[in-house]
């Protein structure tokens, strides 16, 4: 054997460093762009942190305006609550009004009508309802265009 075997462990040696620095010039790029990324993470995870705080910061304002919303919502339908109230209760004595209104003008209807001179005025306060109701027939009766018809 010529090669000895010093050589050829030599040789088996030198191939073997020559592997391993290939290696390690991989690795060493590797290793640069990964401290490029991490670099680049770095600032992803602090875009990611500043979208987090105006994420909360836009939900604490909404929770704000929604409390607002609902106080002013409560209080609009409390007041409305009320206008219920009172246009219920205008409605009931308006349909009391048509219904004294519609006895006024049945009483009108069935009674003769007499047409006498006008007395002199005297105080409301004095005349009781009834006469009232009578003296206000007879002036719609002398009323020219009228003619005694209710309206």
């Amino acid at each position: 054997m010529s090669l000895s075997l010093g050589m050829v462990v030599e040789g088996s040696v030198t191939v073997l460093l020559a592997v391993t620095i290939c290696y390690c010039a991989i690795l060493n790029s590797r290793l640069k762009r990964m401290h490029q990324d991490r670099e680049s993470f770095t600032k992803v995870i602090g875009d990611l942190v500043q979208a987090t705080a105006l994420a909360h910061s836009a939900i604490m304002e909404l929770k704000t305006a929604a409390l607002e919303a609902d106080t002013q919502l409560s209080e609009k339908l409390a007041e409305t609550e009320k206008f219920e109230r009172v246009l219920g209760e205008h409605v009931a004595n308006g349909s009391q009004l048509i219904e004294k209104i519609v006895r006024i003008t049945a009483a009108a209807k069935t009674q003769p009508l007499v047409v006498a001179k006008p007395e002199p005025a005297r105080p409301v306060e004095d005349t009781e309802p009834q006469s009232r109701l009578h003296s206000a027939l007879q002036q719609l009766a002398m009323r020219p265009g009228i003619g005694g018809r209710a309206a």
